[in-house]
């Protein structure tokens, strides 16, 4: 048969690579930032555009979606065609792909900067960016999709089985939670409510770590750790089954995130169950993994590639063992709304994905440049530097979870809560110290590498399309008469495209369709009511800054934080909260029982200059609340978005809206006046006093007129 040539385009992998690398120094740089601010709030300069609650999620887009996607797409672009013997399908969508994806990533940082968020953590880019990341992911899925309808290699290798898994499942989570209903150009709400957004939310959060963060990474291992080590994959029947086994196991595990929480107790016990199962498909992963490198470990001490793959292996096995522990009830009692939590997710994120991608790097910038790596010494430097980084980056998260929950959860002899809240964080605040100290070093690693790397491509020579050839595809095959079952579906993309989406897709409805159809899962309080004009439009100022990055509306069933915040917190409360505000970390404490427990001027003071208030907080200042203005302009809309999402406003109530607004915002500033407090009714902070006033009143009611009736 004629062998036919063809050539594969370095020049697409090339350029996601230095944005992987470029938007990796960006993240990580303000993911020390953050890290610092927490231990020194001065470092929030007093500016809205840098406070932490805005800075956060632009740390954790950048690195998730701009270092990690830029990765991914490295490794998948490189590649792919090598394993079909094809060249990409189109250059064209090649390119839109990659100045596409660039361009949602400047949007996303200047759009959260600037306080436009749906504040859903890892997905709170607004409604016109996440049109933009549909159309560039669908055109990725089509140049995949195509390059592998016309390959000459007949089976697709188990890399690929996970680009296409990957794919679909990213494709579903970011459709079904990106449901939203515009108010304006730069603002929407979201389309779920209280405990179903929640579900939601976090079935995709949990997802997004699944299918964004490990599995097109487990793909780039497949490939790039046979290829340095020069050995193939362990065992084929133990790809098969990780990959199965993982793909359909990992969609259930969501609501993990939400252990006793007001979502349903049996949505709790399956996300548990199916966590505890990840264990073996994820840990079968690691293995194959690691026994890859059987027979090949005294290449491992000389080589800095596979010391980085031995390393981000291990840490992926780290990873997914903790995860399956945290989700048990009585773990997670200790780790959730702790930092813990930002402990474990570290492991993989710097670990695994960090020291994949570089691994990936090292071996990948000199093979596009036809020369070898610059310095193996530099290379090993930034190895060590990098791991001692996530050990000084880890452990102090660790010890700073145990000792928060074991002072928050002290009593007295005489059964009163031994410490408060404050006290804590000042406890906290060295090990926040050394967790920057850290992510420092991890950085200066990263830096390293970065110089490492342009000598590298600076000493050799950039080969733009490199030459290969490869009999074609035939129609007529004839199957191997010892062919494995798996074979079948390896022939046929579009079969296992669709296999993927129907497992991946069964838990999900499994876990949401009961949750939205069967009202008993919520049940309705008769005190909850809608939030009034000024509160609603306080409640996006309090989302536009991030505050749910620092403080939970979710008090748990236990007895010391029913004792520190009030009573635990009901399904039925949450009914009009669009989008739900449970949180996901305590920096600061809860708040959803935070209405009337102090003045409105203990609220006025304690924004302007947090320590006034309380003593060694580490809360920023939000000095802008105060000069500028509520926009209501958007009052309309907003209350006509609400009703159209089943909020009970009365018909045409937004025409007489603002006449509300307005008589509650004097009705505050009375009572700031009455404290020696002057400041005109249309400002900003007017609003948020007024949000954070009401919150938890409606159950005060519903408990007060419980005990009358009694």
């Amino acid at each position: 048969m004629e062998l036919q040539k063809f050539y594969y385009d370095n020049k697409i992998p090339k350029l996601f690579a230095i944005a992987c690398i470029f938007w990796g120094v960006i993240g990580m740089l303000v993911g020390v930032l953050i890290a610092f601010q927490l231990a020194f709030p001065v470092l929030n300069f007093g500016i809205e555009y840098t406070t932490f609650g805005r800075v956060r999620p632009i740390h954790t887009n950048a690195v998730i979606f701009a270092f990690v996607g830029n990765g991914i797409f490295t490794g998948v672009y490189y590649s792919l065609p090598r394993l079909l013997k094809t060249p990409m399908w189109s250059n064209a969508l090649s390119k839109i792909h990659f100045w596409g994806w660039q361009l949602i990533i400047v949007a996303a940082a200047l759009s959260l900067a600037m306080g436009y968020t749906s504040g859903k953590e890892y997905a709170e880019l607004e409604w016109p960016i996440d049109i933009a990341i549909t159309l560039i992911w669908v055109a990725f899925g089509i140049n995949i999709f195509g390059t592998i309808l016309t390959r000459r290699e007949r089976h697709l290798y188990v890399a690929i089985w996970f680009f296409i898994a990957s794919w679909v499942t990213i494709a579903m989570l970011h459709i079904v939670n990106s449901f939203e209903l515009p108010v304006s150009f730069m603002k929407s709400y979201s389309w779920y409510a209280g405990v179903q957004d929640a579900l939601v939310q976090w079935w995709y959060g949990h997802n997004a770590v699944a299918f964004f963060l490990t599995t097109p990474y487990l793909g780039l291992m497949y490939y790039f750790l046979p290829k340095a080590a020069g050995r193939p994959v362990y065992s084929y029947k133990l790809s098969i089954v990780h990959f199965w086994s993982l793909i359909f196991l990992y969609i259930w595990a969501g609501p993990h995130h939400l252990l006793y929480t007001a979502l349903p107790d049996w949505a709790q016990s399956l996300g548990t169950a199916f966590s505890i199962m990840l264990l073996l498909p994820s840990w079968g992963g690691m293995l194959n993994g690691l026994f890859t490198l059987r027979g090949a470990w005294d290449k491992v001490r000389e080589d800095p590639v596979l010391k980085f793959f031995v390393v981000a292996v291990t840490c992926y096995g780290m990873a997914t063992f903790e995860g399956p522990m945290l989700s048990l009830k009585n773990v997670n009692a200790i780790s959730h709304y702790s930092d813990w939590t930002i402990a474990h997710v570290h492991i993989g994120a710097l670990g695994w994905n960090g020291f994949l991608t570089f691994g990936m790097m090292y071996w990948l910038i000199p093979k596009l440049f036809d020369t070898k790596l610059y310095s193996k010494k530099l290379a090993a430097t930034h190895f060590w530097i990098g791991t001692l980084g996530i050990i000084l980056y880890a452990i102090p998260m660790y010890w700073a979870a145990f000792r928060s929950y074991f002072m928050l959860s002290a009593f007295t002899p005489e059964g009163q809560l031994q410490y408060q809240f404050i006290d804590v964080v000042q406890t906290v605040v060295p090990f926040y110290v050394l967790r920057a100290l850290g992510g420092t070093l991890y950085l200066a690693g990263v830096l390293i590498m970065v110089y490492n790397l342009i000598k590298t491509a600076k000493q050799g020579s950039f080969v733009a399309t490199e030459a290969a050839e490869a009999a074609p595809l035939t129609k007529q095959y004839v199957a191997p008469a010892k062919a494995h079952w798996h074979s079948f579906i390896e022939r046929k993309p579009i079969t296992l495209l669709v296999l993927s989406l129907i497992v991946v897709g069964i838990g999900g409805l499994v876990e949401m369709v009961p949750t939205f159809l069967i009202k008993s899962n919520i049940p309705t309080l008769s005190s909850v009511k809608p939030y009034t004009p000024l509160e609603l439009q306080g409640r996006d100022i309090y989302i536009s800054e991030g505050c749910y990055n620092c403080h939970s509306q979710m008090i748990r069933p236990f007895r010391y934080e029913v004792a520190r915040y009030g009573d635990y917190s009901k399904a039925g409360e949450f009914v009009y909260d669009h989008p739900f505000q449970w949180g996901s970390k305590r920096t600061g404490p809860d708040l959803a029982r935070e209405g009337g427990k102090y003045p409105d001027s203990w609220h006025f003071n304690h924004m302007i200059e947090p320590v006034s208030m309380s003593p060694g907080s580490i809360m920023p200042t939000y000095p802008w609340l105060y000069e500028k203005q509520i926009d209501i302009a958007s009052t309309k809309s907003k209350i006509y978005a609400m009703r159209k999402l089943g909020v009970p406003y009365p018909k045409n109530y937004e025409a007489v809206a603002n006449d509300d607004l307005k008589k509650q915002a004097d009705g505050i500033v009375e009572n700031l006046r009455k404290d020696k407090i002057n400041i005109k009714s249309d400002k900003q902070i007017i609003a948020l006093i007024a949000y954070l006033q009401r919150l938890g009143k409606d159950i005060k009611a519903e408990q007060s007129s419980s005990t009358k009736t009694q």
